[in-house]
């Protein structure tokens, strides 16, 4: 066979196995790194003093008192991973889920006391209510139904005592229409035109957040949180979720899940030039840590390729539980 230019192709000539030949090889033909940069570590705060609980559905992650959090976030900057993810168990829980947004709530105290002992750590906050509210919805609840519009205060209330405290970027996650809107004006008006949003633009009703919810204790009391979360089915609708939130305000655009949505990372980085974020969720960690621990899979091998997947997807900012141990190998040099 030959070109439109006389030259030789197809088998024999061209031989696609001459460049996976030896590992330096492939290293030098090889088209997506991971790298310690791209990672976010989520982190659970808890009240109490030295308190470092392992989470059962999420092995290898803690439940971590404020003392016991300063400690990690040392760790953590030491490996290079530049940013953490922050969640909170409040002390007690409401209708209004007031602890949210309380200046000396569990998430502002870990946020100072995480800037206190890594400075240079990037600290983004979860803003929600579903860890705060006895409920454990995303919003305010109302006969039975989350009212998007009465939540939004509220969202915008709990994301200022965030910056207050210390946050480097703001992450609402409660997918209530109008929350970036009303998090950018509550921020600008107070001095903090500066802090970044990264959005939960395109959060699925998924089945993959069973050990989050465990670990956050948000499991919903009634009902479920389809009314609010994206269906599953739905991809199109995803890209009219991240362009209005981009309208709102947002800088930071996220997908979530990852890996059940790679075509959806896929089509945002086409169609967006804001940095995308992939949440590497609680059950897709679980699935590969409990393989491997029934021997099925290797787990160095099996989480760097999923994690190489979501990167090849397009997303810049990968956001897994398994980061900390990447960063290790990465470390060891054998990621």
């Amino acid at each position: 066979m030959e070109n439109d230019k006389g030259a030789k192709t197809g088998y024999p000539y061209t031989r696609m196995r001459r460049l996976r030949r030896t590992d330096a090889l492939r290293r030098m033909v090889r088209e997506t790194t991971l790298r310690v940069d791209d990672f976010v570590y989520p982190l659970f705060a808890a009240h109490g003093k030295g308190v470092r609980q392992e989470i059962e559905p999420l092995p290898d992650c803690y439940h971590l008192s404020v003392d016991m959090l300063a400690r990690e976030a040392e760790e953590i900057a030491r490996l290079g991973i530049p940013a953490v993810l922050l969640f909170g168990l409040p002390a007690s829980k409401d209708a209004v889920g007031s602890e949210a947004y309380a200046p000396k709530g569990i998430v502002q105290e870990a946020v100072r006391a995480i800037k206190r002992a890594a400075p240079d750590l990037v600290v983004i906050t979860d803003v929600c209510l579903c860890e705060y509210t006895d409920h454990g919805h995303c919003g305010v609840a109302r006969d039975g139904e989350v009212d998007n519009d009465a939540s939004l205060d509220l969202l915008a209330r709990t994301a200022l005592s965030h910056a207050e405290a210390g946050a480097d970027i703001i992450a609402p996650s409660d997918m209530m229409d109008g929350r970036v809107r009303a998090i950018r004006r509550a921020l600008d008006e107070r001095g903090f035109a500066q802090t970044p949003i990264m959005s939960y633009a395109a959060k699925y009703a998924s089945a993959f957040y069973g050990p989050f919810r465990v670990a956050a204790e948000s499991a919903p009391q009634f009902g479920d949180r389809r009314g609010y979360q994206m269906n599953p089915p739905n991809a199109r609708e995803a890209l009219r979720e991240m362009a209005l939130d981009l309208e709102e305000g947002a800088d930071i655009l996220m997908v979530k899940p990852a890996l059940a949505y790679l075509d959806v990372i896929a089509r945002a980085r086409q169609r967006f030039d804001a940095p995308i974020a992939a949440y590497n969720v609680s059950g897709e960690y679980a699935m590969l840590k409990a393989a491997a621990r029934n021997g099925w899979l290797d787990e160095r091998r099996a989480t760097l390729e999923a994690l190489t997947g979501i990167k090849r997807s397009g997303a810049d900012i990968i956001i897994s539980y398994h980061a900390k141990q990447v960063a290790l190998w990465m470390k060891e040099g054998t990621a």
